[in-house]
């Protein structure tokens, strides 16, 4: 292999490249996705600002619901479950869109993610209803404050990543898998499986905890 086509094939960038055969979307890809990362970077600092508050407020109480009344953990595995298996099938649909399987087979794996977030957002949405049915309420303590705001946080960005995906399916229908929706769709991959970082932490944190109490 010469020296040039050594460089060629070379990762540009950490996570899935899509090689010198995708020619401008693998090109641009270098200085979009670092961006996006410094992007990423910045919101786990967003993140750990709520954990560092959650830390400091889980026995604030004040007499009412603690972390064992809100812990479902059966609702936390089928959570983790749909959360896991939709960034695998996101997973599955970039490496098909780097060996040119299709618009329709990507499209199909990115609207199986999505699927499984959804399902993911409506287990938690169910616990939310569950713990303000027991007076669970952010009003009610310090803890429980910190409590809906990360997870809540959390779930926020999942919705927000179900629409661009949502989004994205639209675009590779009208666009097909253009450069700069190959762009897209990497970058909204990272998005997606950091998410899955997060909410191992959070599971961590304040579900295990709540288990054993």
């Amino acid at each position: 292999m010469t020296s040039a086509a050594a460089a060629s094939s070379k990762p540009l960038h950490p996570g899935l490249n899509l090689g010198p055969a995708h020619g401008k979307a693998n090109k641009e890809a270098e200085p979009v996705v670092f961006g996006f990362w410094v992007f990423l970077m910045s919101d786990l600092v967003t993140f750990a600002m709520f954990f560092a508050v959650y830390a400091t407020s889980v026995h604030a109480t004040a007499g009412g619901p603690g972390n064992a009344a809100i812990t479902d953990l059966t609702s936390i595995a089928i959570q983790t479950g749909a959360l896991l298996i939709s960034s695998l099938l996101f997973g599955l649909g970039t490496i098909a869109m780097k060996y040119n399987e299709g618009r329709a087979k990507v499209a199909s794996f990115l609207a199986a993610a999505l699927a499984f977030g959804l399902v993911f957002l409506g287990f938690e949405v169910r616990d939310f209803m569950h713990a303000a049915e027991i007076g669970a309420v952010p009003m009610r303590s310090g803890y429980l404050s910190s409590y809906w705001a990360l997870v809540g946080l959390h779930g926020l960005h999942v919705f927000v990543g179900s629409i661009i995906i949502l989004a994205m399916i639209a675009q590779i229908a009208i666009f097909g898998l253009r450069s700069h929706v190959k762009s897209r769709i990497l970058r909204l991959g990272l998005y997606w499986h950091f998410l899955d970082v997060i909410w191992v932490g959070i599971i961590t944190v304040v579900f295990l905890p709540g288990a054993v109490a």
